[in-house]
């Protein structure tokens, strides 16, 4: 069977951000009712974290899973390179994703993952946002960061909401207002530099997606009614920040204990799987449900799952079919 060999390039002309918010709430509630499956990533330690006798600081991550409404399976291989990449300045993050028939095995596709993943780590903000701001069609939100992942978070909130402002603190503000250049026709409202990171939380909702480990995040400066979105892949916010948190939501309890945000005080037993109130898939699926949160703090933590990145290749496999986009390679060459 001939494999699809798909470029980034053929990836941009076949999703769509709007696409991708609703394949990623499809695939929220699929998770929920239990017919998509998704284990636990695997991670490879190239010297991104101690102990470690590697220099890279890098790491990989396997994400497999199996789509239950697009009944596909596949896998992304993802990882941030923070050395060897910055040195000859490419992009931190490097991805690849593996499509599989999962009756007879047969390989798919294999398609570039890094702009998927930027697309889809955006989308999954704006799906969440669908459940905690049902009620808004104009919101004001803030972001913590100005890099590639701050540009798909504003794209996927201005394709779901109207937003009257957006907050932006960056520690450099050369990117900053580089960021306020780059996505200004995106925002239908205005973007606000700000010189101190707690003006970000005055607003209806906020979004950290750095690559900061040192919790500059203080709980002190959040209020009841605030929703924060800690997308990092370490600890960007103070221990009280996630202790006062009235409502805790997550995408995966396992990821999320184990790796992040939380990591630290699921080690100490002061987090357990007792403390988180739901899950995203469990909102999106009907299973649970949040009401006014006007009087309370509250905290998502979505570190990431495998199957919404192959949610949305499995999308833009199916589009390369029928528009004959893309390459083909045969790797079972039968005599």
């Amino acid at each position: 069977m001939k494999t699809i060999l798909l470029s980034e390039k053929d990836i941009k002309k076949l999703i769509t951000m709007r696409e991708a918010i609703d394949i990623t709430n499809k695939t929220f509630a699929d998770l929920g009712k239990g017919n998509t499956l998704n284990p636990t990533k695997l991670n490879l330690n190239l010297g991104d974290s101690e102990p470690t006798k590697l220099p890279y600081k890098a790491s990989l991550n396997a994400m497999p899973a199996y789509i239950g409404w697009q009944d596909i399976a596949g896998m992304k291989w993802a990882g941030g390179f923070g050395k060897g990449r910055k040195e000859i300045n490419m992009p931190f993050i490097n991805a690849l994703i593996l499509l599989v028939e999962p009756n007879y095995g047969d390989f798919l596709a294999v398609m570039d993952g890094t702009w998927i993943t930027k697309v889809r780590t955006g989308a999954q903000s704006a799906a969440i946002l669908r459940y905690l701001l049902k009620d808004k069609k104009k919101a004001t939100f803030g972001m913590y960061g100005a890099g590639v992942q701050a540009r798909t978070q504003t794209m996927a909130l201005t394709s779901e909401f109207y937003v009257e402002k957006l907050i932006v603190y960056d520690p450099v503000l050369e990117a900053a207002n580089k960021f306020k250049e780059d996505m200004n026709s995106y925002v239908q409202g205005e973007i606000v530099i700000v010189n101190e990171p707690k003006d970000v939380v005055e607003s209806d909702a906020f979004i950290s997606i750095t690559p900061a480990d040192d919790a500059f995040i203080k709980g002190e400066w959040l209020y009841k009614g605030s929703i924060y979105l800690a997308m990092g892949s370490y600890q960007e916010c103070d221990d009280v920040c996630i202790l006062d948190s009235d409502i805790i939501i997550v995408d995966h309890i396992g990821q999320c204990l184990h790796r992040g945000n939380l990591k630290k005080l699921a080690d100490q037993g002061k987090i357990t799987e007792k403390d988180i109130y739901c899950t995203i898939g469990e909102l999106a699926a009907g299973l649970k449900s949040v009401q006014n949160l006007n009087d309370k703090k509250t905290l998502i933590v979505p570190i990431g799952m495998g199957c919404l990145d192959v949610a949305v290749a499995a999308v833009a496999y199916r589009k390369a079919l029928s528009l004959g986009v893309g390459n083909t390679f045969m790797f079972d060459q039968v005599d």
